[in-house]
């Protein structure tokens, strides 16, 4: 077994609570190249959307809702 295959196994060995743990610092460990532009744009579209809600100028909705549409828009 290479070793990968036995750090695997051992991990999905673990209790959940652990596994999770590990999951997340895995993927922490990972190098992302960030766009900063590209990552600029989402905050400032991030912000401008809650805004939006905070002022009133749109209502959102519960995500059940919208998954909702979302396939009944599908179905047409």
């Amino acid at each position: 077994m290479t070793s990968v295959e036995q750090v695997m196994k051992e991990a999905l060995a673990l209790p959940s609570a652990a596994r999770a743990l590990l999951a997340e610092k895995l993927v922490e460990s990972l190098e992302f190249d960030v766009d900063e532009t590209l990552q600029t744009l989402w905050t400032d579209e991030a912000k401008k959307r809650r805004d939006e809600v905070r002022t009133g100028a749109v209502q959102p909705i519960a995500g059940e809702e919208a998954l909702a549409r979302v396939r009944q828009f599908l179905q047409q």
